[in-house]
């Protein structure tokens, strides 16, 4: 059990808990109960998720999931928006994992997909964790094979969205100014 102490609202004859006083302030004690049930890590689709933070930022820490996606994972699966991840059942995590997986049988738009359009076969996904690395490298190979202008720019090392070079994104050693005399 974790002992708490905050700043109530309520005054000390409308409040049912116990007071203390810090440093001239009353502050109302009240304390969290951690479920027998409580994991601290869970891991999911090869991902470490802190139990202690709310379900929604927790995937986050999925690659490939950001906070709408996770957001919206978790209506689909009508699981509570303010659970922290460590409480979640064991059927609740496979849920997720399973919607994750399968986003268009739960009816998620093709527009919230982060892979659309495959260029091998067409298909809309979202694509998670090391899956997300191996198409990006996958693009990236393809684009240098047929000599496109972005693997081109990519294979030499350069800026790819059409930034100016000429000042900013200098590497390797600085040459110094010498003065005339």
């Amino acid at each position: 059990m974790l002992t708490i102490y905050h700043k109530c609202p309520l005054q000390e004859e409308k409040c049912n808990s116990d007071f203390v006083s810090f440093s001239n302030k009353q502050f109302c004690k009240m304390s969290l109960v951690i479920p027998e049930k409580f994991q601290h890590i869970l891991r999911v689709m090869g991902t470490n998720i802190d139990g202690n933070r709310k379900v929604m930022f927790a995937m986050t820490a999925i690659k490939g999931v950001g906070r709408r996606y996770a957001n919206i994972v978790l209506k689909k699966a009508d699981i509570d928006l303010d659970k922290r991840a460590g409480e979640c059942s064991e059927e609740e995590v496979e849920k997720i994992v399973t919607i994750m997986a399968n986003p268009r049988q739960y009816k998620i738009p093709d527009w919230f997909l982060n892979r659309q359009k495959d260029i091998v076969d067409g298909k809309y996904s979202q694509l998670t964790s090391s899956y997300l690395d191996s198409k990006l490298r996958e693009d990236l190979e393809r684009m240098k094979k047929i000599r496109a202008h972005r693997g081109l720019r990519h294979y030499w090392g350069l800026r790819v969205r059409g930034q100016h070079t000429k000042t900013t994104g200098r590497r390797g050693r600085t040459v110094g100014v010498s003065k005339k005399k």
